[in-house]
């Protein structure tokens, strides 16, 4: 990896607190740049993608079409590298991004999925109110419909983050950044049910039960993303909706 492209990865995630996952794809994205350009004798091996002309980006575009590359991967991409130049803008290091002056494909826009009130009561209702596990399904799918939670956010949520007195959960998005969203009665009701009947699971976590995972799996440990889509997938085959329904489109119903 290039001294630049090494400090860029610092800098996402020192001054820009980027998630693991994205820094990955960024430095990912900007390194697959450089084999292209030593590749295709813009730049000589193990040189800096540093002073490079927008043409350069250009002809990179034109390979990922030849090699068809999907629309919104190729505007990632070029994203990636608006964001390693500007970067090095910043820096004194270049006088102009170049990645600015080239122009992205323009991608179809879908409008999200979403439930009709009849679909989601169909939904919620297709999972039993009793045994713990039972409970810990309506909950969530509860506060999915309630507060518009990502999975990701849904899954990594501790008990200390749901506050039953004023209706609000503290919730971690994307780059770690945090944000206060309201939760509808149903769902803390449920919640509450779901918690006072999972206090044998919970023995083994830290003394302090409101640092612990809210939703556990069979085993006691923090419930994984790939489960969550499971329960909703098995919710929709019972339910009798007949289509498709992703923990995404719940979210925005």
């Amino acid at each position: 990896m290039g001294n630049f492209i090494q400090k860029f990865q610092i800098y996402l995630e020192v001054e820009r607190n980027v998630s693991s996952h994205t820094q990955k794809a960024y430095i990912a994205d900007v390194q697959e740049f450089s084999h292209f350009l030593q590749n295709n004798s813009f730049i000589k091996k193990n040189d800096e993608v540093i002073n490079i002309e927008p043409e350069a980006i250009r002809a990179y575009l034109g390979y990922l079409y030849r090699q068809k590359v999907k629309k919104v991967t190729v505007n990632r991409k070029v994203s990636s590298l608006r964001a390693f130049y500007k970067y090095l803008l910043r820096n004194g290091k270049i006088k102009k991004n170049p990645a600015n002056m080239v122009q992205t494909p323009k991608t179809e826009k879908y409008m999200p999925t979403f439930l009709s009130v009849d679909e989601t009561f169909q939904l919620l209702n297709a999972v039993g109110d009793k045994p713990a596990m039972n409970l810990r399904s309506r909950a969530m799918m509860e506060l999915f419909y309630s507060s518009g939670l990502r999975l990701s956010e849904l899954a990594g949520l501790n008990i200390m983050d749901i506050d039953f007195h004023r209706e609000l959960v503290k919730v971690r998005g994307k780059g770690k950044k945090e944000r206060i969203v309201p939760v509808g009665k149903t769902a803390l009701q449920v919640l509450r049910e779901y918690l006072e009947n999972t206090g044998d699971l919970r023995r083994d976590f830290d003394a302090d039960v409101f640092k612990n995972p809210l939703f556990l799996n069979a085993r006691g440990k923090r419930i994984t993303t790939r489960s969550i889509a499971r329960i909703v997938d098995e919710a929709t085959s019972r339910s009798g909706i007949g289509r498709k329904i992703s923990p995404h489109a719940l979210r925005h119903s």
